[in-house]
């Protein structure tokens, strides 16, 4: 099978070539390779809304590019005709020397070209970036309002924080507090803090950290406020 591109500047190719991506990731096979970085360098910016699968593609590889620092630029693309996409079910006979000057002298972008080991390692360390990226990505995060009470009204609020906040861990981030009255001249130190969901438990940072020695010597229990997906 062979791809031919035509026209990617005009409506009608680009409704060719959102055609041919609909059930496609990539323009050939299963990764990103330089089929992909020739359509690409071929259209000079993102294209229409309108255009869904087109544009889902351009932006993968524009994200591709980034993350691997490649510059879709350099590319040569000659467009013509009106058609986007051509299918050719049978390739030219191997023997047939005539097809291969013919495909030699056409100006059409032929997409399927035998990929070099430098290429095929390059489009593997791309893809494998991407995934490194999406699982980045994936690993959300929450805001979190705590309120944390002392034992009784002599206990030491400016020491109680300091404790808090002495708790470090991967994937937290302590925030803005203040000390909230609650009676008979007790006040609670209401705290926010930012987790990241895959590092830190909140049920785990007040039972393993916040409410054992040596900081239960200040601190008498914790309660989550507030808690928010970022």
């Amino acid at each position: 099978m062979a791809v031919t591109l035509y026209d990617l500047g005009s409506a009608s190719g680009l409704k060719k070539l959102d055609e041919y991506l609909l059930t496609r990731s990539y323009i050939t096979g299963y990764q990103a390779s330089k089929d992909d970085l020739t359509v690409y360098a071929a259209l000079s910016k993102v294209p229409s809304a309108e255009y869904v699968n087109v544009c889902r593609w351009y932006k993968h590889i524009d994200a591709l590019l980034r993350i691997s620092g490649v510059s879709g630029e350099g590319s040569v693309v000659t467009v013509k005709s009106s058609l986007v996409a051509e299918a050719v079910a049978t390739p030219p006979p191997a023997d047939s020397k005539a097809a291969a000057a013919d495909d030699d002298d056409d100006d059409d972008v032929d997409l399927f070209g035998e990929e070099t080991e430098e290429e095929k390692k390059a489009a593997e360390e791309r893809a494998a970036a991407l995934k490194a990226s999406g699982k980045k990505k994936e690993s959300g995060k929450s805001s979190v309002l705590m309120d944390i009470k002392p034992w009784d009204d002599e206990t030491d609020m400016k020491k109680l924080e300091e404790a808090v906040r002495g708790v470090q861990m991967e994937g937290l981030l302590w925030g803005a507090s203040k000390l909230v009255p609650v009676g008979y001249g007790i006040k609670k130190l209401q705290i926010m803090l930012t987790i990241v969901d895959d590092l830190v438990s909140v049920d785990s940072l007040i039972e393993e950290q916040l409410t054992v020695e040596p900081i239960n010597e200040y601190v008498q229990s914790c309660d989550i406020v507030a808690f928010n997906k970022i």
